[in-house]
């Protein structure tokens, strides 16, 4: 061998040598610390966890049905199921560690080595990085879905199905089903958002110690304001005048007549800055403050003040609130808002009598059927512990009536007795929970006055401050009568106020609401029509009144 080639080969074998050298060997191999019963608990936990999301989140893709159990399950309770797990693991690492300090240094260092020079070290740490990215992405991943999953509507309305059930069923058949919850009862930023969850909490403890309301207690008390909810999307200063309205009403007869009233409502709106404000919107006007006091429901309002843009303070006083200076000043006061008048935005709950004029009017029931209004809001308005209870007692009481008082409409209307009866069935799950006690009389819908007080809550012509000055009740204040048909016949009212199809006497300033109650009740013995639930004790305080028919 040359001398050139030997001394190639001696180089490189030097060159071997000094790599060995400046290589650090790995410590002889030692068990791990995951080797333990606890971290092994952990482990299962973490793998069976990750396994059902992962098959979970498959399934969420490739069905088309709405669970909201999934939701729940896939980003929520099996993260959160993992996270327990991955915890145990820890646990298990700190006790076998601490188990393993009695031993001599060679087998456990007094604290963690992180020496990258030994390639089984450098294996174990990659792993270490590449299994943490992953696990970090999937919890980003997995907490922003469970996020939106929390501010979905299904999870709001179907996930407590049993308590919210009803508020699920009105907001769908509402004209804001297609705004979501969290838009007006939660809101944007992390403070909202985590007050709602916080609340959250109480209302679950609630759920789990069967200790909620029923029904659910309202108004909400946390409420954003108006600012903040409607005015998102409406324009409190737009001036709207006078908006043209037909309201149907059918009768009680055997025709189940239809009487109509014709009406310019005003609306009204605006600001002094965009131009003239009055109407019933004239509540909203920016440049006025209106504060009241009230029971807990808002429904018996006793004390009202109105500030102007000027400052002047008007004070009104209920009849029999007898409120004193002290109290007024202790008093939790509220700024009026929309939701005061418009309180049933979306959770709207219709009484049998509007149900029924809604189906009449879209055809839904045929009114050829003799006595069909009112045979439908008398097995609407009975008394049912419960949903099924009240649909048998439909499905069998309607048709009995056909069937033994017009058996020859029976025979001939037959398929239209059955729409009917598929139709009630409808409006009672729409707008009827029994086992939540939720109807039109647990949630009185504040707008208008026809089956509540609404605005006679402070229109009452009993709101007075101390010299004397009302809150009017005027009715042409907020709309005038166009025309109305009634009997057949169409009458033009020339002071513009609606006309009662029953002269009513000396009663005839009654609010609506004292007999209109949104049911049937019982037939009078005058044939008063239309007036449900007669309050009998409102009339007959004087024992002389008698009621003139026209």
């Amino acid at each position: 061998m040359s001398k050139d080639k030997e001394s190639k080969v001696n180089e490189t074998e030097e060159e071997v040598k000094n790599k060995e050298k400046l290589e650090v060997k790995d410590p002889p191999k030692v068990p791990s610390l995951l080797h333990n019963y606890i971290s092994l608990i952990g482990f299962v936990f973490v793998f069976t966890s990750l396994a059902s999301i992962v098959f979970l989140f498959v399934l969420e893709f490739t069905t088309t049905s709405d669970n909201p159990y999934l939701g729940v399950l896939t980003y929520v309770l099996l993260p959160s199921v993992m996270v327990f797990g991955l915890f145990v693991v820890f646990v298990g690492v700190i006790w076998e560690r601490q188990r393993r300090r009695k031993y001599s240094p060679e087998e456990i260092a007094a604290y963690p080595i992180l020496d990258l020079n030994g390639p089984r070290r450098r294996r174990a740490f990659l792993t270490f990085l590449i299994c943490s990215f992953i696990f970090l992405m999937m919890s980003a991943f997995g907490s922003y879905r469970a996020f939106e999953y929390t501010e979905s509507v299904e999870f709001c309305g179907q996930l407590c199905h049993s308590v919210m059930n009803p508020e699920f069923v009105a907001y769908n058949a509402s004209p804001h089903s297609k705004v979501k919850c969290v838009e007006c009862h939660v809101g944007s930023g992390a403070q909202n958002y985590l007050r709602a969850k916080f609340n959250g909490v109480h209302q679950l403890y609630g759920v789990i110690t069967n200790s909620y309301n029923k029904p659910i207690a309202t108004p909400v008390h946390n409420m954003r304001s108006a600012n903040e909810t409607c005015s998102k999307c409406h324009w409190s200063e737009k001036y709207y005048g006078e908006q043209f309205r037909v309201f149907n009403h059918y009768e009680y007869d055997e025709k189940n007549s239809l009487n109509q009233t014709r009406m310019l409502v005003k609306v009204g709106g605006g600001s002094s800055e965009t131009g003239k404000a009055d109407g019933i919107h004239w509540h909203m006007n920016l440049n006025n403050e209106v504060s009241f006091i009230s029971d807990e429901r808002r429904q018996n309002i006793q004390w009202v003040r109105m500030k102007d843009k000027e400052g002047n303070v008007t004070e009104y006083f209920a009849k029999n609130a007898n409120l004193t200076a002290e109290q007024i000043e202790k008093s939790d006061k509220r700024k009026m808002d929309c939701i005061d008048c418009h309180n049933r935005p979306t959770h709207i709950y219709l009484s049998p009598n509007q149900a029924v004029d809604q189906s009449l009017d879209s055809k839904r029931l045929d009114v050829s059927l003799p006595y069909l209004k009112m045979k439908a809001v008398e097995v609407l308005s009975g008394s049912y512990t419960n949903t099924e209870e009240a649909l048998n007692a439909i499905s069998t009481n309607f048709p009995e009536y056909y069937k033994t008082t017009y058996p020859d409409v029976y025979a001939n209307q037959k398929p239209a007795i059955d729409a009917a009866v598929t139709e009630l069935k409808r409006i009672y799950q729409t707008y009827f929970f029994p086992e939540m006690k939720a109807d039109w009389q647990a949630h009185p819908n504040n707008i208008g006055h026809r089956t509540a007080m609404g605005c006679f809550r402070c229109h009452d012509g009993q709101m007075a401050t101390k010299d004397g000055k009302i809150i009017r009740n005027d009715c042409n204040i907020c709309h005038t009568t166009i025309d109305q048909t009634f009997g057949g016949k169409t009458i033009t009212p020339t002071d513009g106020k609606f006309q009662h199809p029953v002269n009513l006497g000396d009663y005839g300033d009654f609010k609506c609401a004292a007999c209109h109650q949104g049911n049937r009740g019982f037939q009078h013995p005058l044939k008063l029509g239309d007036i449900s639930k007669f309050q009998c004790v409102e009339c007959h305080k004087d024992q002389t009144y008698k009621v003139k028919i026209n």
